[in-house]
């Protein structure tokens, strides 16, 4: 059997000369905010605790979000319609109304052409739904008229009924024999959801009409074929097959869409998830991502348990194994080993859809425990520091970058040579990282606030606004996060009875302090939790979220002196100008001092030399420095939160002595309570700031109640320790050598009571939260 079919191993296959060849924010009326809730689904998903708001009853604000949506918004009204539709005229047998071709993935000999129609479908029905933009929606309107002519054709194009692409259907007769030609299901995935967003965000039934024949047809050819037959297609990618046909049943109720979706559930990668095992290594990582968001939704449709495993399982090891300190994943597309980052810092790291794909995962996941704050940490800084980054802020149709390189030295928009330049173009690129940039930029609004009954939740820190027609309120939300660390919302409309708004703490913080009306309120805020204020809101109560930042270094996973500098959700970059750089500076980390409060700015000294420091997400233009060399073990300062108790991790009397007992303590600040996480290989090592030595157990026992003591940093498996993750942001922190269990002698509350080693009972007192402290 031929190797698995990868959009990669196509180009690499082809030769890059050969391919190279081929290769808004105005605010919203009530009219136009009322499109983005045309069609309801038939369906509630199961299980889920929180819930959206459409997407017209958010809009954004001046700022760096707004500023991109505006230039895709320029690039939605711009492109021509006609020029798309080429491949599929042409494939379909249609007149080609006298339209110039596209060149890159788009070009009428690109193995998968017709894959960015389906993107442009959804953009420009997002792009309507968010802002009412009738352009976009008229696009979005000829085009499926358009699609529906081809579909129509098909008797005299000779092929089956509902087959609808740029490509002829003989190609799916290679994916099923085996011997594939290019990535088709992966394409026709991106049609379908094209489709159904635009009937659900436009209203328009003849998408439901088409997407319907075209659904019926993929019903058609796969259910001709044996599990056998079915799991071969599968070694070939097909996108989120499952997750469009999961979303169709769920929005028409017709349980044929989910029965088709299921067949597109690929054992090879759901089994060893599903068993909480990271096979990924070698795997191509953007082929995988969105079958792991089909699991989510096909877990809301069904509330098949093994679904929602093999998601979150996916996530943790994901996050936790194989990310970048700026959210994305994968080198030259794919997954490597296990916490191996120091040695992938290329010019091809973190492709552009696999973050977009996992900001998917994460909101679909964050919906179903709206308790874990960590899901959307992680989700801010990924859409921060990589997706709105990614945009060319010179360009004013905001083109793209296919790879983020992390490279010392690196620069964005040095893209694949199959691209026919380094950033996206108007006609002659068309990658797959385009089509989920116009994407990600038309939905910037659906991720900030949802809401379970009266209860509100505010999740990211953008300046915004959002109108909460169910109930007349308004919320407006005005900020410069990240560069400063308040944001402020103001209270509009007619309010009624006590009701609660619930704001995002997140883990790197400390000391936040939330106030209404200039009155500080008296709420638990712990860092990684969610603050809830309740009380008879009245029209013009203005709330102010402060959220301290400072400079935390983090180290990749698997080297402690390699290093990234964090500022909030920021991650900061060295600037370099032109300069070639072939090794990562060394950077002296108590530099680094930040230098205006009106914009991220800091300086450093690295090589000796003073260097500029700034957002990543602001880098466009020169040559940066992401990961640097700072020759110490870490900065990485935590406090072990027990969760059955409350109590912290602390050495008895403070000693610094070798031997000194670990105990729980309550958590009254002194030095002796606060620890520097250092990675240490898939492990770490815990090593406390007052004494500067590491827990390890006593006399490397493997028994159970075995004393945890601090100990000279000698690196025997005793000092190391394995983060197990909870599905609540919470950890069991396993010991090496003994397999052990970090716990609190016989779950006692006790100030002072010992710290052991135990068998994983499951016990609340076998859990951990690492909070991060200044």
């Amino acid at each position: 059997m031929p190797p698995p079919l990868s959009r990669r191993s196509l180009l690499q296959a082809a030769g890059a000369g050969a391919l190279a060849s081929v290769a808004g924010g105005a605010a919203l009326r009530p009219a136009q905010a009322a499109a983005a809730a045309v069609i309801s689904p038939a369906r509630p998903d199961v299980g889920v605790s929180a819930y959206p708001f459409d997407l017209g009853q958010v809009r954004l604000s001046a700022g760096r979000f707004m500023d991109n949506q505006t230039r895709t918004l320029n690039y939605l009204r711009f492109v021509d319609v006609d020029r798309l539709l080429y491949v599929f005229r042409a494939n379909h047998r249609l007149s080609t109304n006298g339209a110039p071709t596209n060149g890159g993935w788009d070009a009428p000999s690109f193995p998968f052409r017709s894959h960015i129609q389906g993107h442009f479908l959804t953009a420009w029905a997002q792009a309507y739904a968010v802002l009412g933009d009738t352009t976009c929606r008229n696009k979005a309107n000829y085009m499926v008229a358009e699609l529906a002519k081809c579909q129509a054709n098909n008797g005299a194009a000779g092929f089956n009924t509902g087959y609808l692409s740029g490509f002829p259907e003989s190609d799916i007769n290679a994916v099923e024999a085996g011997t594939p030609v290019a990535v088709s299901y992966y394409c026709i995935h991106k049609t379908l959801a094209g489709l159904l967003d635009v009937w659900r965000c436009i209203g328009n039934t003849q998408a439901r009409d088409v997407l319907l024949a075209f659904a019926g047809w993929v019903d058609w050819r796969t259910g001709r074929l044996s599990y056998s037959q079915m799991q071969t297609v599968l070694n070939t990618e097909f996108g989120g097959m499952n997750a469009v046909l999961t979303d169709l049943y769920q929005q028409t109720g017709d349980a044929r869409w989910l029965s088709t979706a299921q067949r597109f559930d690929h054992a090879a990668i759901f089994d060893p998830l599903a068993a909480n095992q990271d096979q990924l290594n070698g795997k191509h990582a953007n082929t995988n991502l969105p079958k792991l968001v089909g699991a989510a939704r096909e877990y809301k449709a069904t509330g098949t348990t093994r679904y929602r495993d093999i998601a979150g399982n996916a996530w943790n090891i994901i996050t936790a194994a194989h990310t970048y300190v700026i959210g994305g994943n994968s080198q030259a597309e794919h997954f490597k080993a296990p916490n191996a980052i120091a040695g992938y810092l290329t010019n091809d790291t973190c492709e552009h859809c696999n973050t977009y794909n996992m900001l998917k995962l994460t909101r679909e996941l964050w919906l179903l425990d709206p308790s874990r704050a960590d899901y959307v940490d992680y989700y801010e800084r990924a859409l921060l520091n990589h997706l709105i980054g990614a945009q060319n802020p010179a360009d004013s149709h905001g083109h793209i970058t296919y790879f983020t390189p992390l490279k010392p030295g690196g620069r964005r928009g040095v893209g694949p040579a199959w691209g026919g330049g380094t950033w996206s173009t108007d006609y002659n690129s068309f990658w797959c990282c385009q089509g989920t940039g116009i994407e990600t930029n038309t939905k910037l609004t659906d991720s900030i606030y949802f809401y379970n009954g009266t209860t509100l939740t505010v999740n990211l820190y953008v300046p915004s606004a959002l109108s909460w027609s169910q109930r007349g309120i308004t919320v407006t939300q005005s900020t410069t996060y990240p560069v400063s660390d308040t944001t402020t919302l103001t209270l509009s409309g007619t309010m009624s009875g006590s009701w609660g708004i619930r704001f995002r703490i997140p883990s790197w913080t400390s000391n936040p302090v939330i106030s209404v009306n200039g009155a500080v309120q008296d709420v638990a805020a712990a860092p990684g939790s969610y603050a809830t204020v309740t009380r008879a809101w009245v029209a013009g109560d203005v709330i102010t979220v402060r959220l301290p930042m400072r400079v935390i270094m983090k180290a990749a996973n698997d080297d402690a002196n390699l290093q990234a500098i964090t500022y909030g959700p920021a991650v900061l970059c060295g600037n370099y100008g032109n300069t070639t750089l072939s090794a990562a500076p060394s950077l002296t980390a108590s530099s680094i001092t930040r230098t205006s409060t009106g914009s991220l700015a800091f300086t450093a000294t690295a090589n000796g030399a003073a260097v500029n420091i700034g957002p990543f997400h602001d880098a466009q233009s020169f040559n940066y420095v992401v990961y640097w060399n700072t020759g110490s073990a870490g900065s990485d300062r935590v406090k072990l939160v027990n969760v059955g108790t409350g109590l912290v991790v602390g050495v008895r009397n403070m000693s610094t002595a070798d031997g000194g007992l670990a105990v729980a303590w309550g958590d009254t600040g002194t030095a002796d309570h606060n620890w520097v996480r250092i990675t240490d290989g898939t492990a770490v090592r815990f090593r406390n700031v007052n004494s500067g030595k590491v827990l390890g157990v006593e006399n490397m026992s493997g028994a159970d109640n075995a004393r945890v003591l601090q100990w000279s940093d000698n690196g025997t498996a005793d000092h190391r320790w394995t983060l197990v993750p909870n599905n609540d942001g919470s950890y069991r922190i396993r010991n090496v050598n003994s397999g052990k269990v970090l716990a609190i002698l016989n779950g006692s509350s006790t100030w002072g009571t010992q710290i052991v080693q135990e068998s994983d009972n499951g016990s609340a007192d076998n859990n951990w939260r690492l909070v991060a402290i200044s």
